[in-house]
């Protein structure tokens, strides 16, 4: 015979089944949040520098606005960067180039799409995107580089290589993901989600495929290390299986985890964690200075085609800054505060008005030049810092002019990009 509890027992009973449920969600809802992080994913917050440092958000949107207005349509001869040069069947094409080189590069053209997604420039994106599309774009099943983007072109859209570079890649992806977000997705190649989807799959499934080029046979396959979970630095078999610091962009994987082709989430989740315990191994433990190029285990990679390969140059200046906006994104290791501290201290003690532009790890000057992009970057390390040395470099970008001349291209991009970080302008547009 069943017993009928009192209806005290019930009630009892009753409590603590709510609480024992209240208790599992509560739980499931921390270790949600944990993975989330602290950064302006979960909390929607993304600090102004130049608010903190005095500035008024009217200032702050003037300076914006006419950085871009000024590499985007300035003068041609002397000021923009991005260049309008006609129409095909999928509308206006644009492309961007370095002025220096003479060239047009998926490094370039990925920063510009995700300048103008940031600052609401669909005419602009839309642009670039065709151009890279029907140029640089390699459709040819049969071809070794198949869905990849050739790195760099002449501005009539003839390639000077046929193999890609992972940071355009990289680049194109997060934007096309953004543009989804902000704008929805159209037809053809304005399917924005659908394109990134292809471009991922695509950098970790490529296969190993060889064949003739217009600069001779090639063998290409994927971008990342699987043994390693790393983006390698390049994808062209035969020219060594190492990375560039600068193209690890952890806070971009956290954002593939959760939005990117399903059979891929865990792997860059790996990744950004990856990068993120990759990053310390990768730079000096004085300086803060990371190499252009690196081996997985994080030690410099040399090369023979690239003297600076092992130094800290040019491609190295971004570094800093991918560490410092992950953190602001997602706030998961304190260690990328430490490392941003740390290169702010280096680079004040070489004199924060006349620091060199190339460096040896330990700190040697290899390049005087004061460079604007250099500076960029450096600001956006105060994402991170601790330090009261970060107002000072927040302070050195707002006093920068806007680059022209024949460096604008490189110094444009990483001071446009970095106006939007320290401004907090530069933000997740997440899928609704």
């Amino acid at each position: 015979m069943r017993i009928r509890p009192s209806a005290q027992a019930s009630r009892l009973f009753c409590f603590y089944l709510v609480f024992a449920v209240s208790a599992v969600c509560t739980t499931a809802a921390q270790k949600h949040t944990s993975s989330n992080g602290t950064g302006a994913f979960t909390t929607g917050h993304y600090r102004s520098l130049f608010r903190e440092g005095g500035h008024s958000q009217p200032r702050i949107d003037a300076k914006i606005n006419a950085a871009f207005d000024q590499l985007f349509h300035g003068d041609p001869n002397t000021q923009a960067i991005y260049y309008a040069t006609g129409k095909n069947a999928d509308g206006p094409l644009a492309y961007i180039t370095d002025v220096a080189h003479h060239d047009v590069r998926t490094e370039g053209m990925s920063y510009g799409m995700m300048i103008s997604v940031q600052l609401n420039k669909k005419a602009e994106f839309d642009a670039l995107w065709n151009w890279a599309r029907t140029y640089m774009y390699i459709g040819d099943p049969k071809h070794p580089s198949f869905g990849y983007f050739s790195w760099s072109c002449k501005p009539d859209g003839t390639p000077n290589e046929e193999t890609p570079a992972p940071d355009g890649e990289e680049y194109f992806a997060m934007s096309l993901y953004f543009a989804s977000a902000r704008w929805g997705n159209g037809p053809g190649i304005y399917n924005y989600k659908a394109q990134a989807d292809a471009i991922l799959t695509n950098m970790r499934h490529h296969p190993v495929m060889s064949g003739p080029t217009k600069f001779g046979p090639r063998t290409v396959g994927s971008m990342v290390n699987e043994q390693y979970k790393m983006i390698r630095f390049v994808p062209g078999i035969g020219r060594g299986d190492f990375t560039d610091p600068s193209y690890h962009l952890p806070a971009f994987y956290e954002l593939w985890s959760r939005w990117g082709p399903k059979p891929d989430r865990a792997f860059w989740a790996e990744a950004a964690t990856v990068s993120r315990g990759f990053f310390p191994k990768a730079t000096n433990p004085l300086t803060g200075l990371a190499p252009d190029y690196a081996n997985f285990d994080g030690t410099p990679h040399g090369t023979k085609w690239n003297p600076m390969a092992a130094n800290f140059s040019f491609d190295a200046w971004r570094t800093a800054s991918n560490w410092s906006v992950d953190w602001s994104w997602w706030g998961k290791t304190d260690g990328e505060r430490q490392l941003s501290d740390r290169i702010q201290k280096f680079f004040l003690s070489q004199g924060i008005q006349t620091y060199g532009d190339q460096y040896t790890l330990a700190g040697h000057e290899l390049e005087a030049r004061h460079s604007t992009g250099l500076v960029s970057t450096n600001a956006v390390a105060s994402l991170a810092a601790t330090g009261p040395q970060a107002k000072q470099f927040v302070q050195a970008l707002w006093d920068a002019p806007i680059p022209a001349g024949e460096q604008r291209y490189y110094d444009g991009m990483l001071y446009m990009m970095s106006l939007l970080h320290c401004s907090g302008e530069f933000r997740i547009w997440a899928p609704k």
